[in-house]
């Protein structure tokens, strides 16, 4: 069996981020969904459970980050283009998001960022599958001695 991941974030409002979260695309299964949770599906292996604040506060003895005021990490998620990471920013910004960081174009790595409703950071990405670029020849054995 593949190791799952699970995100958990606290939300404000279940509803309102169930409805963001779904105008980019994405879905809930509703085996795991109440008044104070929904587990969103990102794929097979990858799950963020939302739940609402006065409910991920029985999960930790640790203040809860207001995620508009201070960062406590960064979600990343691939798409199969840079058009989509493109798409899907836009969505997220007519959906209630608000900007984060601007474009960072590596190439063969293509980002860009935005933060949901209550303030977690979230960057859509997509790679080259070949992979960065070749170096010119081998790296050097010891480079800065």
């Amino acid at each position: 069996m593949a190791t799952q991941i699970y995100l958990n974030l606290p939300v404000k409002d279940l509803k309102r981020s169930v409805d963001f979260f779904t105008a980019l695309g994405f879905s809930f299964n509703p085996d795991y969904t109440d008044e104070n949770a929904t587990c969103m599906i990102i794929n097979d292996n990858a799950f963020v459970m939302l739940l609402v604040e006065n409910f991920f506060k029985t999960t930790t003895s640790k203040d809860l980050v207001d995620a508009t005021r201070a960062t406590e990490a960064i979600t990343a998620f691939s798409v199969d283009s840079r058009e989509a990471v493109d798409e899907t920013v836009r969505k997220a910004l007519a959906a209630g998001g608000r900007p984060s960081q601007e474009v960072q174009d590596y190439g063969f790595m293509y980002n860009h960022s935005f933060q949901d409703p209550d303030g977690h950071l979230w960057e859509v990405l997509w790679m080259d599958p070949a992979g960065p670029p070749a170096e010119d020849g081998p790296p050097a054995a010891n480079e800065g001695r």
